[in-house]
């Protein structure tokens, strides 16, 4: 017993017991879940979904829908209320959480994911009730709400860098940053909207999602790694490496998107554009395919048939390109009827603009040589397109709303 209980603790554990420990948790929370599922459903079609009040004033989410949030909040009332007839301040659940969160993240940096699994997931379980213990027994105030929330990102933060660290020497480090990232950033553009006066809570990726894909995949992770690669020192535990990937993907799409949504409900209202969004993305991603496909017949024609050097060839080519994109924008994309010669000298500075933007990032990324090149070539490329070409060929190339600048600064004629 006593050498049962060393192993446990050190983590020296048999194939079989490695298993079991991350099997039995789950056993008796699957066996009390798909009982309190049954129940519930039937309470359902008997007197209706019981609604959670607090549940409808949060955030929609794709993944984990209104109907398993309401579900979620029935079945564990019965901790619910023993919590809240223990008498504990709300402050020490908060505290409890955060403790048992940072420990989450010491255990799995320690490679004892089914242990950093369950204490990550009994963190988020007293992260609901904190809030809703206060808000019982009218206790809520000021300082407890910022206690809870900055507890929160210590949890989240505590996990992700257990991880990181864990994985350290493998690609799995990059989602394990990506997901601290994202996972900080989500509440952060919440927090900012509330501050402006506006409320972003939507996303596919919000707390409660991030403590279970996390959680689930980092408890079970252990049997599948005992059951096929049983051997192995430093094993990779992919169940968590999926959650992972999944949380890092899906946290900073929802980042994005609240951002998004906050910057738009923000903004100064523009005149109606003669395009939706999508229609001016699929033309202007047109124009410049054409553009291209222009320019490079254009340099194989001068060089093969008419003799020219490359890079005179080259020259020409991107000036040949340039102008057929920006007809194209002109006429097609944007509709433009703005005077030509100051859109010319406009595009002409988004277009240099964008190639010194261009060569910079991939140069950049070459710094990192497990990168390949061509990949990191099609990534700059999308993200100086989105984030500087798009953008800037709308609201300042042909933005005939807008006026020259230069012109602005003259004298007006008496």
């Amino acid at each position: 017993m006593h050498d049962n209980v060393l192993a446990l603790l050190s983590g020296d554990l048999s194939p079989s017991a490695r298993i079991w420990t991350a099997l039995a948790p789950a056993l008796f929370a699957v066996a009390y879940f798909l009982g309190g599922l049954l129940l519930f459903c039937i309470r359902c079609a008997i007197k209706g979904i019981p609604r959670d009040a607090e549940t409808l004033t949060r955030g929609k989410s794709m993944l984990v829908g209104f109907f398993l949030r309401h579900y979620f909040f029935w079945v564990i009332q019965p901790l619910w209320r023993l919590l809240l007839r223990s008498g504990l301040p709300a402050n020490a659940l908060s505290m409890l959480s955060g403790l048992l969160g940072v420990s989450s993240g010491v255990a799995v940096a320690a490679g004892r994911f089914a242990l950093g699994g369950w204490l990550f997931l009994m963190a988020g379980v007293l992260d609901v009730m904190d809030g809703r213990v206060a808000r019982t027994r009218k206790e809520a105030n000021p300082a407890g709400a910022a206690l809870d929330s900055v507890l929160d990102r210590y949890v989240d933060s505590a996990m992700l860098m257990g991880l990181a660290w864990y994985y350290r020497d493998t690609w799995v480090l990059l989602p394990a940053l990506g997901a601290l990232l994202g996972s900080s950033l989500v509440p952060y553009v919440r927090a900012k909207g509330e501050g402006l006066g506006v409320s972003v809570r939507d996303g596919a990726m919000q707390r409660l999602e991030r403590v279970l894909f996390l959680g689930v995949g980092t408890a079970l992770s252990p049997i599948l790694e005992a059951l096929f690669w049983p051997t192995e020192k430093h094993p990779m535990h992919w169940l968590a490496v999926v959650g992972l990937v999944f949380v890092a993907i899906l946290s900073n799409v929802t980042a994005v998107s609240r951002f998004r949504t906050l910057v738009k409900a923000l903004a100064p209202k523009r005149p109606v554009q003669p395009r939706s969004g999508v229609a001016l993305f699929g033309f202007n991603a047109a124009a410049g395919a054409i553009a291209t496909a222009v320019d490079f017949a254009a340099v194989l024609g001068m060089v093969e048939w008419a003799g020219l050097s490359p890079v005179l060839a080259t020259v020409v080519g991107c000036v040949l390109g340039g102008v057929v994109n920006y007809s194209i924008n002109r006429v097609i994309t944007f509709r433009s009827h703005g005077a030509v010669a100051p859109q010319l000298a406009r595009y002409t500075l988004v277009s240099g603009s964008s190639a010194l933007l261009n060569a910079g990032g991939v140069a950049l990324l070459t710094l990192h040589p497990q990168l390949a090149y061509t990949l990191g070539w099609w990534l700059v490329r999308g993200v100086i397109y989105f984030a500087w070409n798009l953008p800037l060929q709308r609201d300042y190339v042909f933005n005939d709303t807008s006026s020259d600048p230069l012109l602005e600064q003259r004298p007006h004629a008496a």
